[in-house]
C-alpha cells in the first residue's frame, strides 16, 4: 500500500462502519442512513457472484442484514490509487471477511469515487471479485 490519502482513508472508514452495521455494533436508523449517504444516488455494483445493485438495491440489503453477522472482521489491504481527477478517482484493494466458525471470504474490489462540490467523496460503482 502507498501512503494514505483521502480515497484510502474513506475506503477503511466505509468498510470499519459496514462491519459495525453487519455485526450488529450499531443498530440505529440514522447509523445505516449516514453509511447510505456515502453512496450516490446513481451507485451501482457488481457483487462477487455478479448480482448488479443500484441504490435502492444497496439499501434494501443495508436495512435487512442489520446485525447478520455477529462478530464479522474484515482486513482490508493492499490499496491502489489507479486514477485521480478532478471528477474522482479509482480504488482497488483486497478485502478479507471472517466470521466465527466461518470460512474466510476473500475478494478484489474496485470503487469508483466522485467528487462532490462540497468536498464529499460518494461511492459511485463498485466492482467485487472472488479471489480464488
Amino acid at each position: 500500500m502507498t501512503a494514505s490519502n483521502r480515497y484510502f482513508d474513506d475506503v477503511l472508514y466505509t468498510h470499519m462502519l459496514i462491519r459495525d452495521w453487519l455485526a450488529g455494533a450499531e443498530k440505529e436508523a440514522e447509523k445505516c442512513a449516514g453509511l447510505l449517504a456515502r453512496f450516490s444516488p446513481g451507485f451501482s455494483m457488481i457483487a462477487p457472484s455478479g448480482k448488479q445493485l443500484d441504490i435502492a438495491g444497496l439499501t434494501a440489503f443495508f436495512t435487512a442484514a442489520a446485525g447478520s453477522r455477529p462478530g464479522l472482521q474484515m482486513q482490508i489491504s493492499e490499496l491502489a490509487l489507479l486514477q485521480q481527477s478532478s471528477a474522482g478517482a479509482v480504488v482497488s484493494y483486497r478485502e478479507i471477511q471472517s466470521q466465527p466458525g466461518l470460512d474466510s471470504t476473500e475478494r478484489w474490489s474496485t470503487v469508483v469515487y466522485e467528487n462532490m462540490p462540497d468536498g464529499r467523496l460518494l461511492w459511485r460503482h463498485l466492482h467485487e471479485t472472488w479471489m480464488v
